[in-house]
């Protein structure tokens, strides 16, 4: 298991309106692709994965017509 910063942005649909709300935490992961499968259990979702040039892991979301991004930096 590896412990990770998470933060989940999701991104505001108003389009006057560019702010998002943004969520941190600390967690301990065995398996990032299981941590997304049990976040967005029961929803229709697609998600890409990009792993940043600094090893942050980005999954950019879109569920439910709301773009989503969560990032995970290893601590």
């Amino acid at each position: 298991m590896k412990e990770y910063e998470v933060v989940w942005e999701i991104f505001n649909q108003c389009a006057n309106n560019q702010m998002r709300d943004v969520f941190f935490e600390e967690v301990m992961i065995a398996d990032l692709e299981e941590y997304m499968q049990k976040k967005y259990a029961g929803k229709q979702v697609s998600y890409e994965r990009t792993v940043l040039e600094n090893g942050t892991i980005v999954y950019d979301v879109m569920t439910s017509g709301i773009k989503q991004r969560v990032s995970f930096t290893e601590i």
